[in-house]
């Protein structure tokens, strides 16, 4: 029975001329023989942390076309960023997105050419470095994503657990980096993760480096890489209250900078505990005193560290209660609104968050910024985070 001839290639080699063959068509990588543009690797690297190319996609061209460079980005209102990252999670991702935005803006638009220029900009972490590093600038970088992790778990036979065995595996990563095409490598091995080194049932004899993989040989290949056990993430409750005026307008309210969700909207909502509020407790919670009527069933949802269940309250309003938002315009607004009365509350109630000309505190809700009446129909385009939209369509 013939055998398969080992190559005398290297490692990069032999993954480099499986990629040509075989790399894939995606819209933040330059065509075959171009230079790649740093401004669409970093975005995409930042928008690829923790999320798959299929998520990333759709959210990629539209911030592409919204901002097709850094300094239009770094223009943009963060509450406009915000809303255009809604859906994709993480968000404090966008904050720094913006963030890093305005310092390559402030440099002048070129971004920095070095790893460790890389890594100083907000939201660039060592993976992230590297990438952008090997892919924008060829330079000799390992960039390790959670396919690369599997394949050289894989290859190298690393058996620790995650995260343990991090450092190993960037170690022996980057000894398999070339000196040239790094940035075609550090695309190879996700590609190859992606198509042929998958969690189950990898395609081991569609392989490029099945001769030299030392999970193979020992037939674990789906054990690697191994991962610690996972702590039980604790079950959080709470109370939402979404309420709707006449004209059909929705209320949220802005959360703080900081801390989760940071800078996304939200229906008003009780403290999250280890138990649902009683009836007489939510209404204590609520925004104002109103016919509050709970929905059947409950909003779930995941969050890395925790469980979420909420239970939502609704009611409807004829009019805008006046103790849950007043108009504080901001100094730049201060001369455009003085003196025009209901006619600029009537403006503000229909600007999206990030419009000049909106400025609603609330004065009811502790550590809340911001306070916003928006119609209903535009709600797809305000800067509610996955959970918070699950909130609101239980509530309507």
């Amino acid at each position: 029975m013939a055998t398969r001839a080992k190559s005398k290639e290297t490692p990069a080699a032999l993954l480099l001329a499986w990629y040509d063959r075989h790399r894939r068509v995606l819209p933040w990588r330059a065509p075959k023989g171009q230079v790649q543009d740093p401004y669409k690797v970093w975005l995409s690297e930042i928008m690829l942390q923790q999320t798959t190319v299929q998520a990333v996609g759709p959210y990629f061209a539209k911030f592409l076309k919204t901002w097709p460079t850094v300094a239009a980005l770094a223009r943009a209102e963060q509450d406009d960023v915000l809303a255009a990252w809604a859906g994709l999670g993480y968000y404090a991702r966008a904050r720094n997105l913006h963030k890093a935005a305005k310092v390559v803006a402030d440099a002048g638009g070129v971004f920095p050419a070095t790893y460790d220029g890389l890594r100083a900009l907000p939201g660039v972490g060592d993976y992230t470095a590297g990438a952008i590093a090997a892919i924008a600038y060829d330079l000799p970088y390992a960039a390790m994503d959670a396919n690369a992790e599997r394949v050289i778990a894989r290859y190298a036979g690393i058996e620790d657990p995650l995260p343990k065995s991090k450092p190993a595996m960037r170690a022996a990563l980057q000894a398999l980096v070339p000196q040239k095409r790094a940035g075609d490598f550090a695309q190879a091995l996700m590609d190859l993760g992606s198509a042929i080194c998958t969690p189950k049932r990898p395609a081991c004899l569609s392989c490029p480096w099945m001769d030299g993989c030392a999970a193979r040989k020992l037939g674990i290949q789906e054990q690697l890489p191994r991962k610690g056990e996972k702590a039980a993430r604790p079950l959080k409750r709470g109370a939402a209250f979404v309420v709707r005026d006449a004209a059909g307008a929705v209320l949220l309210v802005k959360r703080p900078e900081n801390g989760l969700l940071g800078g996304m909207l939200q229906p008003p909502l009780g403290p999250w505990t280890e138990d649902f509020p009683s009836k007489a407790e939510a209404m204590k919670q609520a925004p104002f005193k109103a016919e509050w009527k709970k929905r059947v069933g409950v909003v779930r949802h995941g969050f890395t560290h925790f469980e979420l269940e909420i239970e939502v309250y609704v009611a409807d309003v004829s009019a805008p209660p006046n103790h849950i938002h007043t108009c504080h315009p901001r100094p730049s607004d201060a001369k455009r609104s003085e003196g025009k009365g209901t006619q600029a509350s009537k403006s503000a109630r229909s600007q999206t968050p990030g419009s000049p000309s909106l400025g609603l505190l609330t004065q009811s809700s502790p550590g809340m910024t911001g306070v916003f009446w928006i119609e209903e129909r535009r709600l797809k385009d305000a800067a509610l985070p996955t959970v918070m939209r699950k909130i609101v369509a239980h509530g309507l």
